[in-house]
This record gives structure tokens, sequence and C-alpha cells, in this order.
């Protein structure tokens, strides 16, 4: 039997399987009281290794207490069987103030173990000691990494693990287990395989990646989620107050990082670190959260959080900021006093998303708009720690969300709750978000529409549908699109674009068009006749059969233009009874088409017809959808194809195909950020993918 430190004799079991529970002791026997669900995710961490797995994912929002369940974890965990004098356990984490919050959570915990710290020049563990906490910094110099022998390890707990996946990440995992492959290493090269397999944990609130490195490279499942909503619900985190302000804000242009998905910093820097968009981020502060005592506010750059911090303060606010290159007893020191309320605003870019326990943060302000539902959650969840002792009773979160543009795949508090982002939101919580959520989709599945049709004014303006497909609605005679059916008799047909024509009977076409005054740039609506000659009277009078088109008329709506060509046609080209040829209930439009109409409609369709030998000849035998066009229906489809509906629907047709394949490709980016207890898939590049020694994201 050996002694720690402070005397405390230190037993081993060796029980089956690896790394559970000593044989004779409960899971739940532990110095620190845990919270239910605490103890449901160290069961399900049991469970896993009970059945085999050692590389095992958790994932607890913010404010959960991960460190108190991975220091429980570690208390309760046995030396692998016949590796009695593995008895240590590392913590990987991704900077010096989660060192330093591990290390003091754990020395508070288990006052009993040697706790050191890896990190840097100033901070050089021993190797020895119960629990070392490294930065992964650190562990990629090789003479730092080789102080911890897998041999001697009974686990690894990895802190903020979603960025375990990285290069930098696997390549000191692999050290401890060869199941990881070791990015800078040739492919297939063997490593030297550890005397036991070292349990791997890893601890993250957004425990997703949608950047193409899979976690399935490091871990083989998620045995434990808990989403930050229900722990609102259950009271183990604070209650949240949500406000959006609608900000005169364009991101439509601003550039996405093909990578991860996300914006890129210094484009979306542009459109929101404006002085308009400043004042409106204090003005909504001032008003919405002006009592509150402890706000975070997030930034999108350095120069950002400096404008931001500025403006607050020419509001008479006392404002200070924080960002990566602040020095580091400078950094400790401003958090430290907004820990102690000495000022009531801090603004940061990318320095407290992760790992920052300030427990008073009452309000955050979000004025880095984002595409990325972990990074939005991180930031929110700033604010949800419960902390009684400073009075706080709930925490206010204020976003922004853009105006002008429409922008998919922005995360702001409405999309958080799977309503439209445009939907207003003031003083909600999460109850009553949650209650609109489930009510819009009731509308959605039920098909109720809560608006009767009383007192509905009339519409300003009509949309109209066009169908601009050239060979859709075949089986309708009159084969005109549906508004143009209530503003004339006549057979128009739709083009694409806002075209119609009108066929007149062998005499030409009128054709409507969208047009634009090139002086003011104001729309309007042209329509124009080409007559066309018969062929003998073309031929006799020597002249070409196709005329120039007259302008007929300019108009300031669709509706104007139908009514006076339909009168230009019966006036000017159709006189008397020969008008009414051109109704769309005329009767040749129901007659049988002719086998020229269908030779034309099918090659354009790609159709081929069919040849069946008689008796004297044989006949041409067109596909069932060719062979039963009327009339009417074979000149609508002959119409559009002459007037270019084909093209233009093609192009239609690529770019709502580029639009999909977008689409696509955001739902499975958004997919990959909603975690699910379960396996890991396999990765989805090759897990030698190389890097750089300080790739981690």
């Amino acid at each position: 039997m050996l002694c720690s430190r402070r005397g405390v004799p230190l037993r081993y079991f060796t029980p089956p399987p690896l790394s559970s529970p000593a044989k004779g002791t409960s899971r739940r026997s532990s110095r620190i009281a845990l919270r239910p669900y605490q103890e449901a995710c160290l069961d399900a961490c049991f469970d896993a290794l009970t059945s085999g797995v050692t590389r095992i994912g958790v994932s607890l929002p913010t404010g959960s207490g991960k460190t108190a369940v991975f220091t429980t974890l570690l208390s309760r965990l046995s030396p692998p069987q016949g590796q009695l004098h593995a008895t240590r356990s590392l913590v990987i984490v991704n900077s010096i103030e989660l060192a330093r919050q591990a290390a003091a959570q754990a020395e508070r915990l288990r006052p009993d173990w040697r706790v050191e710290i890896e990190q840097g020049a100033k901070h050089k563990a021993s190797g020895l000691a119960d629990v070392t906490v490294a930065t992964y910094q650190t562990l990629l110099q090789a003479q730092r990494l080789e102080k911890f022998s897998p041999k001697n390890l009974k686990a690894i707990i990895i802190d903020e693990a979603h960025h375990a996946a990285a290069p930098s990440y696997r390549h000191i995992l692999s050290h401890f287990d060869t199941a990881i492959q070791n990015p800078y290493t040739v492919s297939g090269a063997p490593g030297a395989d550890p005397p036991h397999k070292v349990p791997i944990f890893g601890f993250s609130a957004t425990f997703s990646r949608h950047d193409g490195l899979a976690l399935g490279s490091v871990f083989e499942r998620i045995v434990y989620h808990r989403d930050f909503l229900e722990m609102i619900k259950e009271q183990w985190l604070c209650n949240v107050r949500f406000t959006t302000v609608r900000a005169n804000i364009n991101l439509k242009e601003v550039v996405v990082n093909s990578r991860t998905g996300d914006f890129n910093p210094t484009s979306l820097a542009q459109v929101i670190n404006t002085e308009t968009v400043n004042k409106l981020v204090v003005q909504s502060w001032l008003e919405k959260a002006g009592e509150r005592k402890s706000t975070l506010v997030f930034g999108v750059n350095v120069a950002h959080v400096r404008e931001l911090t500025n403006a607050f303060r020419m509001a008479g606010i006392d404002a200070r900021y924080v960002y990566a290159g602040t020095p580091m007893a400078e950094r400790r020191g401003l958090i430290e006093s907004f820990k102690a309320e000495e000022y009531p605003v801090l603004i940061n870019c990318a320095i407290l998303t992760e790992g920052a326990d300030i427990p008073n943060i009452d309000c955050v302000v979000v004025a880095r708009p984002t595409r990325s539902r972990n990074i939005f959650a991180q930031m929110i969840g700033r604010g949800m720690r419960l902390s009684p002792n400073t009075g706080k009773k709930d925490c206010r979160i204020i976003d922004f969300v853009d105006i002008i543009n429409r922008v998919p795949g922005v995360v702001c508090t409405p999309t958080l709750f799977g309503l439209d982002p445009a939907e207003v939101v003031d003083d909600e919580s999460t109850d009553t978000l949650e209650e609109r959520a489930a009510a819009t989709v009731e509308a959605e599945t039920n098909g109720y529409e809560p608006d009767t049709h009383d007192n509905i004014p009339d519409p300003s303006s009509v949309t109209f549908v066009d169908h601009e497909d050239p060979f859709s609605l075949v089986n309708q005679a009159s084969g005109a699109s549906p508004h143009i059916i209530q503003l004339s008799r006549n057979a128009w047909v739709g083009c694409g674009d806002d075209i119609y024509v009108l066929e007149c009977l062998g005499k030409g076409h009128i054709r409507i068009e969208p047009a634009e005054d090139e002086d003011t740039g104001e729309n309007y609506v042209r329509a124009y006749f080409s007559p066309t000659l018969h062929f003998a009277t073309a031929a006799a009078m020597g002249i070409p059969r196709f005329q120039t088109k007259r302008k007929i008329l300019d108009a300031l709506n669709l509706a104007d233009a139908v009514r006076g060509s339909d009168t230009y046609a019966a006036d000017k080209v159709l006189k008397g009874g020969l008008a009414m040829g051109l109704y769309r209930t005329a009767k040749w439009r129901k007659q049988p088409a002719t086998p020229a109409q269908k030779a034309f409609v099918a090659k354009r369709w790609g159709l081929r017809p069919q040849y069946i030998s008689g008796a004297d000849s044989a006949e041409k035998v067109f596909p069932e959808k060719i062979d039963f066009l009327t009339k009417g229906e074979a000149a609508n489809v002959i119409t559009r194809l002459k007037h270019g509906a084909q093209a233009r629907f093609a192009k239609k047709v690529k770019a709502n195909l580029k639009v999909e394949k977008s689409v696509a490709k955001e739902k499975l980016r958004q997919a990959k950020e909603h975690v699910r207890v379960g396996p890991l898939p396999a990765p989805l590049i090759h897990p030698n993918t190389r890097g750089t020694l300080t790739d981690v994201s």
C-alpha cells in the first residue's frame, strides 16, 4: 500500500471490466454531492466502460458543473486490471484560464489530491501528481508530453472536447491510444502500444463540429447529452429573458469561411462595426438592460471591441474590454474586477466564448452575428450560471437581427426556438418562446389560420405564379396562366420572366413584356405586335414573311396592357367574328393535335416516336403524353418554345439546383451542430489529414 502526499492511504482494486468502480463500492459514493443529472451522466460513462467503450463523449451545457462531474469520475475510477500503478489522471484544456479553473476546482473538491499544472515556462509539472492539468499547446512539445507515460494513467479528460478532432489534439492523444491516428506520422506507421487502454473522456457544451473534422476520429460514442433549455426548465440554470433588436445591417455580402461555415470576422466587421450599429447596441442596452449589474458583450474583432467600448463610454457607461492580445495579468485583473461588480460592462471578442466562469453575468449582448448554433449557445451560455449570492434572478439576452436581407443559416434567438428570424422577440422567456414555436408547428401541421376572412383589407399588390416550364399545363386546353384568365378571355400564354404571348391565328403574335425607362429607371409594361404574312402572299410580294414589330402601347401594369392588347387584336388583327378564334374556349383548341404539332413538341421534349408497320405503310405513334395532345395544348407549348421559354426555364432550373445544393449543404452543416447520444460516425475525411502543430478550432 502506498500513501498520497497528505498521507491518505491509496487502495487499489482490480475489478473487471476495465476501469469500473471498485467491486463492492457504490457508484454514488463520493465526497461531492452531485445533482441527479450529474449522477446519471456518471452512470452512463461507467456503463460505456463496462461495454468496452474507452473513448467517451459527454455533452453538458455551460454552467452544468462539468468540472465537478469529471473530478468525481476520476475519484471513482479504479486502475485497470493488472495495472495497479496506473493511478494518475491527465486533464487537457485549451487555455491557461481553463487550466487554473480546473486545477483550483479539483483541489477544492479533492483536497487529498496532489494537483499540478503543465503550462508554459511558469508551470512545469512533475508528471507524478494525482491529477495534472495541461494545456494542449504545452503538450505539443515532445519533452513535455513524454512526462506522461500511458502506463501510469488511469484516465484522460479533455475539456472543451469539440476541439479534439483537430490535428494538434490527435497528435497528442495518439501518444496514449494508438487507435487515434497521429496526423503527423506516415499513414500506417505502427505506434507503441500502451500496456492498457487509457479511457479518454471528452466534455463539452457544444459537442459537434461542422468543418469536416469528424469527432469520430477521437471518440467512439456520446454517452450523455443535456440541452441548456432542459436545464433552465429544471432550474439548474438561471431563467433567461430574450430580446431581439432589428438592426439596419446587411449580411448578404459578408464572406463565409468555407471550412467553419461561419462569417469571416474581418468581412463581418465591415458591416457590424459602424457608428450607427454601435450606437444601436448601446441604446438597446440602456433601454433593456441599463439596470443590470454585469453585462458581457461579444464583438466581432479587436477593432469592433474598441469602438464598442468607446460607444459605451461616450454614453457615460464604465465599459472595458479584453481580447487575445491583452496581457495575462491585465486580463486576469479585468475579469476579477468584473466578477466583483466593480464596473457594469465587459466587452470581448473570441476570448470569453469558452471556459469563462463568471456566475454574476446577468446580461449578454450578442453584437456578433453567427451562423453557428454552437457559438451562439456558448455566448448566451455565459450568463446562465446560477448566482444567488449576487442577487441574480435571471439573465437578459440581447441579440441583433438583419432586416435588409435574410441570410440563410444565421442563428439568433427566434431560430434557436424554431421561429422565423423576422419574428419580434421582446422580453420573452424560454417558456413563452417554446409556446410560440409549438403554436407555429400546430398551425402549419393542421392548416389552421388564426385570421378570419373578415376585415381583411384589399391587397395593394398581386404576386403572380408564372408557369415557366414550356411543357407545363399541357392537360389544359386553355393553357393560360391562372392570373391571365382573370384578365382576358383570350388564350394568352405565359413564357416566363413575365412575358405573355397571344398567337393571332397565322397573322402574327402580340407580346407583352416588362420594360424600364432608361432616364427615370421606372418599370412599366410594353406590348407590341409582330405581323406574319402567309407564305404565298409573302412570296408573291417578294417581301419577308415576318414583318417588323409594331408598338401597341405602354402601360403601368399587366392588366391595362392585356386589355389594350385584346382591343388591338379585335380591331386591327382579327376583325369581326375571326377574333373569337383567339378565345380560350374556341372549338379548334379542343381538337386533336396535328401530326406536325406532335412531332415538333416531341422533338423539343426529347421524346422519340415509335414506328409500327401496318399492311401498307409504317405508322408513327407518339408516347401517350404526346399522342393525346389537343391543338390548343400543342399551340401553347409551341408558343412557349418559340418565345424562349425553354432556355429561360433551363436557366432557372440550373439556378434552382444551385440554390437546392446550397440549402442541402446548409442543412447538413446545421445538422452537424445537433448532438445525439450514440455512436459517432467515421471521419468525413481521412484521419491523416495534415495541419500545423498549432491547429485547433
